[in-house]
């Protein structure tokens, strides 16, 4: 299969095919999303909730996303490997955006940056293109914004915010943007605005009329039982999985049965 590129993926939304992304945070699992057909591997910055165990993404620097990104990127081949670039590495200014940005690109080998933000974010995300920096954008309930937005709540209910979302979406492909992330929108508003842009759109938590889906991997696959959302499908449910491996390998070893014989060296 051919490798993904910003290219073949608007090809998939003009042909209307489904575009199929989750997060990804290490080789391992790299190798195994790529074998399995996934389109784009995203080293969201959830990783510092999900690895890290912080509260939110906020405290995630640069340097961490760097190097999870460095090793998704070994265990790739087709898929493309997006770098979620952190809190406060691309809002101070373009120059900023454009220099961090830029390191991430050189030092990963990922193929295109996310950010966050709508119309206020579309001259950085002229900035990076026209540098040779392919973006997707981000826009919605924007993880990086949870304090100023009030929570973790659906965005664009209400009638002049869907006016702002579907100005911001707009905005973000006129300003040369290759695909926009769609998070917490009422279904009906994400099919509008999906409908209104040549670029394609990742759902997450907004409904089916997307032009691809994404997840973050371990609540996809039933690891991270602290979380738990109506869009979330456990394909899985790996947690137990590992609970019961766990406890029969200390029950082996507290017993004696393990390592046996055939797990031994002899002279």
């Amino acid at each position: 299969m051919a490798n993904v590129t910003t290219r073949s993926l608007l090809e998939m939304k003009e042909k209307g095919e489904r575009i199929v992304a989750l997060t990804c945070y290490d080789a391992l699992f790299a190798r195994l999303l790529d074998a399995s057909g996934i389109d784009i591997l995203l080293v969201g910055d959830s990783l510092n909730q999900v690895l890290a165990g912080a509260s939110s993404t906020l405290s995630a620097s640069l340097e961490q996303m760097i190097y999870h990104t460095t090793i998704v990127r070994r265990g790739t081949e087709r898929a493309m490997v997006i770098c979620d670039m952190p809190f406060l590495s691309y809002q101070i200014s373009p120059d900023d955006a454009l220099r961090n940005c830029g390191r991430a690109m050189k030092e990963t080998g990922c193929q295109a940056v996310k950010i966050e933000g709508g119309q206020p974010m579309a001259t950085t995300v002229r900035r990076l293109v026209d540098a040779g920096i392919p973006v997707m954008g981000h826009i919605g309930l924007t993880p990086q914004s949870v304090h100023a937005l009030g929570g973790y709540h659906v965005q664009g209910r209400d009638d002049a915010t869907a006016d702002r979302l579907r100005a911001d979406a707009k905005a973000l492909e006129d300003a040369g943007a290759f695909a926009v992330v769609l998070e917490l929108l009422p279904a009906p508003l994400s099919s509008q605005i999906t409908k209104s842009l040549t670029i394609p759109t990742i759902g997450i938590g907004a409904g089916p009329a997307c032009d691809g889906q994404v997840l973050v991997l371990h609540d996809m696959l039933g690891l991270n039982e602290q979380f738990s959302a109506k869009f979330v499908k456990k394909y899985a449910a790996l947690a137990e999985d590992v609970r019961e491996a766990a406890r029969l390998f200390a029950a082996e070893v507290r017993e004696g049965r393990y390592p046996g014989p055939e797990h031994s060296f002899g002279k």
